[in-house]
């Protein structure tokens, strides 16, 4: 080194010149060599693919009409035909159909191998010209395909047995006889071959050789008869673009120019120019850090441009992260809107719809039964279309927290097949059962039982909504090894496509295709439930084929409650009028909702009092000491019904007051219950709910009064 750094520029620039001549040499030669080498083993690797591709692609070229035939072949029609040979039956469920084979003929043969009816286009001008000996062989083997001439030329036959659609196997029954297909390999045949294989296809004959060419890679096929004899041969010819020539004296060429261009410049270009130039390019096509650090630290011009382009980075990514937002907040508003407008003009419409032709005084009693059914189903809609609205809001404000307690899972289990199996529709053949644990939980699980049940509820919906007939199944497994339950739902419904599939736990997706056209909703339902699997701590995921069903697992940890169990006992209450003239006061704002709640209390002749605001009720329950039980509205104007209740529970401790509300959530029930309310009631009002507790809480005042009565004699 210190002998070469005596030496002159001069010296040192030759000596780099020869140098480089001899490595651009050595790596010539060395290239010549390999290209050689692999040319020939290029050629051969692109012929052994072409073959394959070829061999593949015939064969499925004939797999469509094979199944056609296996389709065709297992029909009870055509065995009646084959018996009754009815020619008004062959063209109307044969003949008619002709095009739909894509065949240039379709027969019928009977067990004596005679022509029963045939269909056959312009291309075919022979009648009969399916061999006897063909049959004979067919009948053992149940299914042909094989090649043969005739005067108009090579024609590929499909051939199989006739079987009743019992005997889809053709294993269990004798044949009835025979169904041949055919298609002529004419002009048509080869041009749609030459597209599908981007090759030069055409019919030889057995002894054609394919000669030898260096531009062109050549298959031949041979077609075989029913005696596996070659009858011609199919060749396919595509042109082979390699040519190494060109590449050799191109690499020679840019090897001597790179040789008087590169040596001059290549030490102050690389230095000044290049790497300057190569940092800039990776930063413009990457954004690399690193580059645009190395940029930074040389001096003069680039050094610059390296500040530039970091702050430019910078600014792009803020950029980037805030589209991103604006796009998926935009997208997720635009579906959002419309699934809205849609689910809820729907009911609507019918609500107001019937409504509308209830007033028609023609209207029969069955008519306007019907029509308040309808009315009645419409309003559940559009609240449970407003009820995953809130539901939803309120896990992405992580307002909603689980609520864990032991629970008897077989009993869950087992509640919720007895809920839901009433509600299958009876029009659909589905037969809905539990899987049973090989290994049941005896224990207490410990877990949120609300939302557990809201998770199975939504997944076997979802299946019964798109399962017409089969079979729907849910259950658990233990997996002792991870600690963890796993839940599934199991039906053989439509299923859903690979596209879906990716998608499925997205908010406001629905799966629209013209199978599921009828499908309603939000599209919240599965994502509101992955949201409570994860917020106990699980994971859930789906398997599913199109047309083949599907299978929901979801899982979340195995914990025991440790806590002891006390039995609750259930206590019934008898359903029945009144006991007395009780006053009811309804601290209700709204008109139209006070005046359903009164209406309904009138049916059992109750004495009703209003309340337009939470003052008022404080005022009326201060001065009238009859009023035996208070409905009272959370939300309204100058003092909301929560405040209302706290001042009445300090005069009037006994007084049964009931909240009504139009929050739904486990959590706001939880919140009302606990600040001291009997109950509640939620928006919309349910007539026979209202009676339950009703007679619930006045049979066990009535109860007390008599208790206390006979105290008070005993006394006396």
């Amino acid at each position: 080194m210190k002998k070469i750094g005596t030496i002159n520029t001069y010296y040192k620039l030759l000596l780099l010149i020869v140098s480089t001549s001899l490595f651009f040499l050595l790596l010539y030669v060395s290239l010549y060599l390999y290209t050689i080498k692999e040319e020939k083993q290029f050629y051969k690797r692109t012929f052994n693919q072409y073959e394959n591709e070829v061999n593949s692609l015939f064969k499925l070229n004939s797999e469509t009409p094979t199944a056609t035939i296996i389709d065709v072949t297992f029909w009870d029609g055509l065995v009646k035909f084959t018996k009754t040979k009815d020619k008004k039956w062959y063209n109307k469920n044969v003949a008619s159909q002709f095009e739909t084979y894509k065949m240039d003929y379709v027969g019928v043969y009977d067990l004596s191998n005679q022509l029963i009816n045939k269909t056959k286009s312009t291309k075919i001008k022979t009648i009969n010209f399916i061999p006897k000996e063909v049959m004979l062989k067919l009948y053992k083997s149940k299914l042909t395909r094989f090649y043969m001439k005739i005067p108009e030329g090579i024609v590929e036959v499909f051939g199989g047995t006739i079987h009743p659609s019992n005997d889809p196997k053709k294993n269990k029954s004798n044949p009835s006889g025979y169904f041949f297909m055919a298609r002529l390999l004419d002009k048509d045949f080869f041009e749609k071959l030459d597209q599908i294989s981007s090759s030069k296809v055409s019919l030889t004959e057995n002894s054609y050789i394919s000669p030898v060419a260096k531009d062109a890679v050549t298959i031949n096929l041979g077609l075989k008869d029913w005696n596996n004899k070659e009858v011609s041969k199919l060749t396919f010819k595509r042109v082979f673009n390699l040519n190494f020539k060109n590449t050799k004296e191109i690499l020679f060429i840019v090897i001597i120019a790179s040789i008087f261009n590169i040596l001059i410049c290549l030490y102050y270009t690389k230095r000044w120019v290049y790497n300057p130039l190569k940092l800039i390019t990776s930063i413009l096509e990457t954004g690399s850090r690193s580059a645009i650090a190395s940029l930074k630290r040389i001096k003069g011009e680039f050094g610059y441009i390296g500040n530039l382009f970091e702050e430019n980075s910078n600014q792009r990514k803020q950029l980037e992260i805030s589209k991103h937002k604006a796009e998926e907040s935009d997208k997720l508003k635009s579906s959002f809107l419309a699934n809205l407008s849609h689910e809820i003009r729907t009911p609507m419409n019918a609500i107001i719809g019937f409504s509308d032709l209830l007033s028609n005084p023609d209207l029969n009693e069955n008519e306007k039964s019907e029509y308040l059914k309808i009315i009645n189903k419409s309003g559940n809609n559009l609240v449970s279309i407003i009820e995953d609205l809130i539901e939803m809001s309120k896990i992405d404000a992580h307002q909603i927290k689980p609520k864990y307690k032991g629970i008897n899972l077989n009993k869950c289990i087992r509640e919720l097949y007895e809920t839901i199996k009433v509600t299958i529709p009876k029009e659909k053949q589905i037969d809905f059962h539990i899987i049973e644990c090989s290994n049941p939980i005896e224990k207490y699980l410990l877990t949120d039982e609300t939302k557990l049940k809201q998770i199975l509820v939504n997944l076997i919906a979802n299946a019964i909504k798109f399962t017409d007939e089969g079979s729907i199944s849910f259950g658990y497994a233990v997996n002792d090894n991870d600690g963890t339950v796993t839940f599934m739902v199991k039906d053989t419904g439509r299923g859903i496509d690979e596209k879906n599939l990716k998608v499925i736990f997205n908010r406001f997706l629905r799966v629209e295709d013209q199978f599921h056209a009828d499908s309603s909703g939000l599209g919240l339902g599965l994502a509101i439930s992955k949201a409570y699997i994860e917020m106990l701590g699980g994971s859930i995921t789906v398997n599913s084929s199109f047309g083949k069903g599907s299978i929901f697992r979801f899982k979340i940890p195995l914990v025991f409650d440790e806590s002891e169990k006390k039995i609750k006992v259930k206590t019934t209450n008898s359903f029945h009028h009144n006991l007395g003239n009780e006053t009811i006061l309804i601290a209700e704002d709204d008109n139209i909702n006070f005046l359903l709640l009164k209406k309904i209390l009138q049916l059992r002749n109750y004495t009703i009092l209003r309340a337009k605001n939470g003052q008022e009720a404080v005022d009326i329950c201060r001065v009238n000491t009859d009023i035996d039980l208070v409905f009272m509205d959370v939300k309204m104007p100058v003092m909301n019904g929560l405040d209302a209740f706290k001042i009445i529970k300090k005069t009037n401790p006994d007084l049964i007051v009931i909240a009504q509300t139009a929050y739904s959530s486990a959590e706001d029930k939880e919140m009302i219950l606990n600040l001291g309310f009997k109950n509640y009631i939620t928006k919309p009002l349910n007539k026979e709910k209202i009676f339950e507790l009703l007679d619930g809480f006045f049979k066990v005042k009535e109860k007390n009064k008599l208790k206390k009565m006979l105290t008070d004699f005993n006394k006396n």
